[in-house]
């Protein structure tokens, strides 16, 4: 992952538009997952955000553009490819409007629907919760996950039976794969251009790997080969994704709150509080930090 830093907390002009530099899902720029936010007046050309994209060398990058102050148009990049739905994103989104506007609703037009950015400052610490669009999911067939499943290196009796493997999605799709011990999840090494081809082919954007901690609690690790990455640090779009396929599926009962903890195993501590109500989009709650010189 490329570590770029900026030389000011105010960001750097690029593009005609101002390019920030924030961690998400953590307080500490050494943590959370690091995106980059791009803000303007008028979108640069699909190529050109595909380009800065690739520059910036984060898992995304967003592009935002204003309708009016709490009206905005958003679009994401990874270095390799356009993404229709980021998480991670859209929670640095909302804590960099609110430093610049001040707290409240933000309405964020995505290529999948309008997501509502909901921030919150209190002692000083910005926080921003997205509600998704409409969460989906469907059972996952014995042929994909035949197939997933050796190129993680993992076998049928490492899974949790209590959670089976299911395509889910809110705002972007995912593979959730549970499994029964702490010590498997813990032991990731995968084949990168294999499992790349398999998650085009299936319409996949990232694994969310997952082991149910306590009823409450799930510990994460999401592979990240169609955007040019090992592994995302902190992926809100896949925990958003997971909670609506943990409702739908009656794995719970909703209305319920769980926490995700990701990124450890990488060295970038996350924490992820997604809460599931009854009905409607799933809500995402994090804060941000900027990355700056030090």
């Amino acid at each position: 992952m490329n570590e770029r830093i900026p030389t000011s907390q105010d960001g750097e002009s690029v593009a005609d538009g101002k390019l920030l530099y924030l961690a998400a899902f953590s307080n500490d720029p050494d943590g959370g997952n690091p995106a980059g936010v791009w803000i303007g007046k008028t979108l640069p050309s699909d190529k050109e955000m595909q380009r800065i994209a690739a520059e910036v060398g984060y898992s995304e990058t967003a592009f935002v553009v204003p309708v009016n102050e709490r009206e905005l148009t958003i679009r994401f990049f990874s270095p390799e490819s356009e993404v229709t739905f980021c998480g991670h994103a859209t929670i640095a989104t909302g804590v960099a409007l609110g430093k610049m506007h001040g707290d409240g609703i933000y309405r964020l037009g995505t290529l999948v629907g309008e997501v509502l950015v909901d921030v919150v400052t209190r002692d000083g610490v910005c926080e921003a919760s997205l509600t998704s669009v409409k969460p989906d999911f469907e059972l996952a067939n014995t042929e994909l996950v035949s197939e997933v499943l050796p190129l993680l290196g993992w076998m049928t009796t490492d899974l949790d039976r209590s959670i089976p493997p299911a395509r889910s999605f809110a705002g972007a799709w995912h593979l959730v794969i549970a499994v029964a011990e702490a010590e498997r999840l813990a032991d990731l090494h995968y084949d990168f251009e294999g499992l790349k081809s398999l998650m085009l082919r299936e319409g996949l954007t990232t694994l969310q790997l997952v082991w149910r901690e306590d009823a409450g609690t799930f510990r994460s690790r999401n592979p990240f080969p169609v955007g040019g990455i090992v592994e995302d640090p902190a992926t809100g779009a896949a925990a958003a994704a997971l909670g609506g396929y943990l409702r739908e599926a009656k794995l719970l009962s909703a209305p319920s709150t769980i926490l995700i903890k990701q990124g450890d195993e990488i060295g970038r501590p996350s924490r992820l509080t997604v809460q599931i109500p009854a009905s409607g989009g799933i809500i995402v709650k994090g804060t941000a930090v900027s990355i700056c010189a030090r």
